[in-house]
């Protein structure tokens, strides 16, 4: 494992960021932690990445407020991508000579 930054996975969404530092704690220094909120998701830095993967195999697939946990290396974030294009093009073709009226 390269990295100590890990995305924790199925979560309820009362989990909080002390909850999550307090379980992560037992394997190790947690440096921060991000809970993404109303998603069911987080993000948790380890000290080392010794330490993160002891986590991850330690908690992986493990319970956690009656949801299996999900946890695997974090991803580096992408650059967002624009959907392209016009924008007005969405919704269809509604020209001005009667779009969806149009009589025959």
């Amino acid at each position: 494992m390269e990295g100590k930054r890990l995305y924790v996975g199925n979560l309820t969404y009362s989990v909080n960021e002390a909850n999550l530092r307090s379980l992560f704690g037992a394997y190790g220094d947690v440096e921060s932690v991000k809970v993404i909120e109303q998603k069911g998701f987080a993000f948790v830095e380890m000290a080392t990445s010794e330490q993160a993967e002891a986590a991850m195999k330690g908690l992986n697939d493990t319970e956690h407020e009656g949801r299996t946990l999900r946890i695997d290396e974090a991803r580096p974030m992408q650059p967002r991508s624009s959907f392209g294009g016009n924008r007005s093009n969405f919704g269809g073709n509604r020209s001005s000579s009667g779009g969806f009226n149009r009589r025959y």
